[in-house]
């Protein structure tokens, strides 16, 4: 009886260590089918802004009250799977611009903010140049990166200009957006140009408060477009 007993005893602890193995198998089972379904984060795509030292924020304390940056900051708040690059460059024309961008389209583009001719208007520069140069640039984004969605920045010149250089060089923004199929920014300094709280003491460039102002008018043509 004894080793009928032990017999039967064994045999019962192989089927409990049996059991146990199999449901350390289901659970493991199911955590892997856990993770499997668990959906991976998004890979950030790119918003590159390409321009002079209003995107560069030309004079602020710190580069986190450029408008691109203040960009991001609202990307960030919204969990938008978006990573803001700031390519602005003081001084830049936009000659200097088309010679540039080659180099800056190596890096991948979701979206490419253009902006820049505000230093060809201050310089007088040929409006049918600065056209030119601008859609020379656009092109260029458009053969690197054909999926990247294009906007552009429109800017104005001061009344000092004369009347006939300032139609022109106010009309070749939205021409070139209907042209090239760009979203349109009308006037990037829309509220800002002329505010003497709003610009630093040269007249031109923003304050820090003037940058917020620009943030909010670039965001309301590209919040729609990053939310498609």
């Amino acid at each position: 009886m004894q080793i009928r007993q032990i017999l039967s005893l064994i045999v019962t602890f192989s089927l409990v260590g049996c059991g146990s193995s199999d449901q350390q198998n289901e659970q493991q089972a199911s955590q892997h089918e856990d993770l499997a379904e668990t959906p991976e984060a998004p890979a950030k795509k790119n918003i590159l802004f390409f321009g002079n030292s209003l995107t560069a924020g030309q004079g602020l304390d710190s580069q986190n009250d450029a408008f691109p940056a203040l960009i991001q900051a609202k990307i960030d708040s919204l969990n938008l799977p978006y990573h803001v690059i700031n390519a602005g460059l003081s001084g830049e024309t936009s000659a200097g611009g088309n010679e540039r961008v080659d180099w800056i389209l190596k890096q991948p583009i979701d979206v490419f903010v253009l902006e820049l001719g505000a230093n060809d208007g201050l310089r007088g520069v040929d409006p049918e140049t600065t056209y030119q140069n601008l859609s020379s640039i656009i092109k260029k984004v458009k053969a690197k990166h054909p999926a990247a969605t294009l906007i552009l920045a429109g800017m104005l010149v001061p009344p000092s200009m004369g009347v006939t250089y300032e139609k022109q060089f106010r009309d070749l923004f939205p021409k070139l957006a209907e042209e090239h199929r760009m979203a349109l920014i009308p006037f990037l300094l829309e509220e800002v140009a002329g505010e003497s709280s709003l610009n630093q003491s040269d007249g031109i460039h923003p304050t820090a408060a003037g940058q917020k102002i620009i943030a909010n008018t670039v965001w309301k043509v590209l919040e729609p477009l990053l939310n498609q």
